[in-house]
């Protein structure tokens, strides 16, 4: 295993605090987040936050590259711009979530986020949330959590922005993007617009060895998202907004296959309108959601035409309370209704989940102890679920912190692991359990060095997990119970000379993911790695700062991916280098940032996924001009 060594300043912990020189002060926690489940009620959960300088190098770039590069969480990815989800801590795709502004996004059929399609332009605040916290996330947080937002809205005159954006890379990929807002002293309005194309037709080592270009690997996409604001009174704000977003892409022959025509095309649909009202020591919020997801599927080498959309109302309201100073209270009540139209039988299948959940968080000894106890009481379909769970964290001295987390967790089958045609299995049982988690923060400033250490051990026991299993048809089904448990670290070291500014870091997982018990005859599972959780996962950084430049050396490791549940078959380990540069000027009193990346430098082949060869070396480069400011 890793031994606990340095990571990039590039993102930077929940726990970190404010320092001074020599005497490092608390001074309260950073508000990382707009929602406020995240800042003032998760004192003891492992938060990782995307700072602003790394969102603006990947600007250009989707959610999985961002990730896969700087954050020990595993991307399963398909192929250069396939399908990527999350593995957080040893869980499945469907046990992590992927929250908008505090919605759920994921496909309300499939229970999954595909992270390939979510442009870092549209975001303004980026965090990941490490382990379950179902009490304040809702059933199906198992693994963790990646919640994206946008800004809250600025009510000022003087407010008027526009910027665009451009990008070229390999394989014939082109990007732009358009970004502005309005407002006075009543009234907002932003909007961000994104388009990409690209033929992604790298040459990849096939079956038998020769060298081929890819082909069928096609990307088209557009997305565009719209915000809109009004100050009904000082402490009284209505917003609402539109996302819509498609993704054409071609689907390229795997290793096993001579040549592919499947095509897929992506749309998704957000509404989301969202009330905040603030009266004394309480707020008021209420949101108001609906999703459509529609994928459409074809293989004209098998004449098959598939067109499936799925549904999602979700709905919120809360009410939260400051007790003098050092307790305050969050009591709400959301609202989850999805449900999918069966083109076969011409029948609609429906997921209801309600609830009521409250969190109480209290401080004392001069805010060093912070503990948050939160419950919630759910109903999915008829069927009532308690959810308890608590964390805390303590600062021993004013540079090391301690904390630790317990929830319980659980997870109902997805509409499509249920009723999905052929494959779907109404039988099965839902996923449930507890998991747990502890660890300290260090962060020490001293001259011009500044040091910072976290480490994390989790532990997380989940029955009736559920794993697709089949060949020609596959079907999902409950494995009996499965454990997780690992160390993660997060660790890095900066020194300031002068106008030099110089990072240097690593970050490790370590991660057992493996079968106790299982429901299938002689299967071979027992003791064995969960299919693609890889056991060693890390990044490392290295650069500096000087002016306006920035330079960055990034080095990924993926460790062994188990691709069956007895481990007769695997993935080699792989690594991959990723140099990034970028650069801030002005033009004719114009602010220009550039940027530029060259991944894979040492043109390494390798597989994420089996079957699904990546691109050797690759640049991509891009601008951003800021037009009013």
């Amino acid at each position: 295993m890793w031994g606990l060594v340095i990571f990039t300043g590039s993102a930077s912990a929940q726990i970190a605090k404010d320092t001074t020189l020599n005497e490092i002060k608390v001074k309260g926690k950073h508000k990382v987040s707009g929602d406020v489940r995240l800042n003032d009620f998760s004192p003891g959960q492992k938060v990782k936050t995307i700072d602003s300088a790394t969102l603006q190098q990947y600007q250009l770039q989707n959610m999985a590259s961002l990730l896969s590069q700087q954050v020990p969480v595993f991307v399963k990815s398909y192929g250069f711009n396939g399908l990527a989800t999350l593995n957080f801590r040893g869980s499945s795709a469907a046990q992590s979530e992927v929250l908008w502004n505090g919605v759920p996004i994921q496909n309300a059929a499939l229970g999954i986020a595909d992270v390939s399609t979510l442009p870092v332009l549209f975001m303004n605040k980026v965090n990941i949330v490490y382990g379950g916290s179902a009490a304040l996330w809702g059933s199906g947080n198992v693994g963790g959590a990646l919640l994206i937002e946008n800004d809250a809205p600025v009510f000022d005159t003087e407010k008027h922005s526009l910027s665009v954006s451009g990008g070229m890379g390999s394989f014939s990929q082109y990007l732009g993007g358009l970004k502005g807002s309005i407002a006075n002293k009543r009234w907002y309005f932003s909007g961000n617009v994104f388009v990409q194309t690209a033929l992604n037709n790298f040459y990849y080592t096939n079956a038998y060895g020769d060298k081929v270009k890819m082909a069928n690997d096609h990307l088209q996409s557009a997305a565009a998202l719209l915000q809109a604001a009004y100050k009904i009174s000082d402490r009284n704000v209505l917003s609402i907004s539109a996302w819509y977003q498609q993704y054409n892409r071609e689907i390229p022959p795997a290793l096993f296959e001579t040549y592919s025509v499947k095509n897929e095309l992506d749309g998704s649909l957000r509404l989301l309108a969202d009330w905040n009202k603030q009266t004394g020591s309480s707020i008021w919020y209420a949101k108001s959601s609906f999703i459509r997801d529609n994928v459409q599927y074809s293989d004209d080498a098998i004449m098959l035409n598939t067109n499936n959309t799925a549904y999602q109302y979700y709905q919120e309201a809360g009410w939260r309370k400051q007790f003098y100073q050092y307790g305050q209270l969050l009591v709400f009540i959301p609202v989850q209704i999805s449900w999918i139209n069966l083109p076969d039988s011409n029948t609609t299948k429906q997921q209801d989940k309600i609830a009521l959940a409250a969190a109480y968080d209290y401080k004392c000894f001069q805010n060093r102890l912070d503990v948050s106890a939160n419950g919630r009481a759910e109903v999915i379909n008829n069927q009532s679920i308690p959810l308890p769970g608590a964390d805390a964290s303590f600062a021993v001295t004013d540079w090391f912190t301690l904390r630790a987390n317990a929830q319980r967790t659980y997870r109902a089958p997805t509409l499509n692991e249920l009723y999905y045609d052929p494959g779907g299995n109404p039988n099965l049982l839902p996923e449930q359990g507890w998991s747990e988690d502890a660890g300290y923060t260090v962060k020490v400033k001293s001259g011009d060095f500044t040091i910072y250490q976290d480490l994390s051990a989790f532990n997380r026991d989940i029955y009736n997990w559920i794993l697709w299993l089949g060949g020609a048809i596959w079907t999902p089904h409950n494995i009996a119970e499965v454990h997780s448990r690992g160390v993660e670290t997060e660790n890095y070291l900066t020194y300031q000379a002068g106008k030099w500014k110089f990072h240097l870091g690593i970050n490790t997982s370590y991660v057992l993911a493996t079968t106790v018990n299982s429901y299938i005859y002689n299967d071979g599972s027992i003791g064995k790695q969960i299919p693609y959780t890889p056991r060693y996962n890390g990044q490392a950084n290295i650069g500096f700062t000087f002016k306006k430049l920035t330079f960055n050396y990034n080095h990924t490791y993926t460790g062994y991916r188990f691709i069956t549940t007895d481990e007769s078959e695997y993935l080699l380990p792989y690594q991959t280098g990723n140099l990034q540069l970028m650069y801030n000027t002005e033009i004719c009193h114009h602010s220009l940032q550039l940027t530029g990346q060259c991944n894979n430098i040492w043109n390494e082949q390798y597989q994420v996924v089996a079957e699904r060869p990546m691109p050797g070396i690759n640049w991509q480069a891009g601008f951003k001009l800021m037009l009013v400011k």
